[in-house]
């Protein structure tokens, strides 16, 4: 078994996927992913701490998200920020992994316990903007809403992506969102 080739986790990742909605998460077990990577126990778990971790266990995003607000220009509004870098990383990190998240997608909403986790993912990706945006120096309520926003932003142009049948880019539905929240809070102002 090649247990050190360089693409060994996103070998994991592939044959976990594919078993996942070929039998369900449920019934997956780890030896069953292994098998169909052809790489030991052992290997699995020195990639990820448990199955769920196929989905979970490359949350970088909150990190960017705390570096990127901390090295952003001391003048710059924090939405602003943020706006940007929704936009680099549809660009860049999304976009060319589509298909792998429309499968993941599936996944997650047919299983409990992982939408748990990813909400969980979203609260701390929420967190970690508001944190940023508190350290620049926003206040309290300003830092809260800007997270929320972002998040919510983001999951709901995720959502559409996913089920867009014409492939449009992310960035255009994460611009059709912002303009239809920045339509509905104008609503509200009035």
């Amino acid at each position: 078994m090649a247990r050190w080739a360089p693409d060994t986790r996103e070998r994991l990742r592939v044959a976990a996927l594919e078993l996942f909605e070929e039998r369900g998460f449920g019934v997956t077990t780890v030896p069953d992913i292994v098998e169909r990577a052809g790489v030991t126990r052992r290997t699995f778990f020195r990639h990820f701490s448990d199955k769920r971790e196929v989905f979970f266990g490359d949350d970088e995003i909150p990190g960017l998200a705390t570096a990127m607000l901390a090295a952003a220009p001391a003048g710059a509004a924090p939405f602003s920020i943020a706006w940007t870098g929704l936009r680099a990383l549809a660009a860049e990190r999304f976009e060319p992994r589509r298909d792998q998240m429309a499968a993941s997608r599936r996944i997650i909403e047919d299983e409990p316990a992982l939408r748990e986790r990813d909400l969980q993912k979203q609260a701390d990706l929420r967190e970690a903007i508001r944190a940023g945006c508190a350290a620049r120096g926003a206040d309290p309520l300003t830092s809260r809403v800007v997270a929320g926003l972002t998040v919510d932003l983001l999951q709901t142009a995720l959502e559409r992506w996913l089920a867009d049948e014409n492939r449009m880019p992310l960035t255009r539905h994460l611009d059709e969102v912002r303009q239809r929240m920045s339509d509905v809070l104008g609503d509200l102002a009035s």
